[in-house]
C-alpha cells in the first residue's frame, strides 16, 4: 500500500459531491434555458 492511501486529504463520499455537482450544473443550465426561453417569448410582441 502506498502512503497516499493511509493519509488521505479528504474523507467525505464522492457520491455526495458528484452528487452537488450535478444539482449545481443542471441549476445552471436550467436556468440559462429560463432565461433564453423568457427572451424568446418576450421578442415575440
Amino acid at each position: 500500500m502506498n502512503h497516499f492511501e493511509k493519509d488521505v486529504q479528504s474523507k467525505r463520499n464522492d457520491a455526495i459531491d458528484s452528487g452537488v455537482a450535478f444539482v449545481v450544473s443542471f441549476g445552471f443550465f436550467a436556468t440559462i434555458f429560463i432565461i433564453a426561453s423568457i427572451v424568446d417569448v418576450f421578442s415575440g410582441f
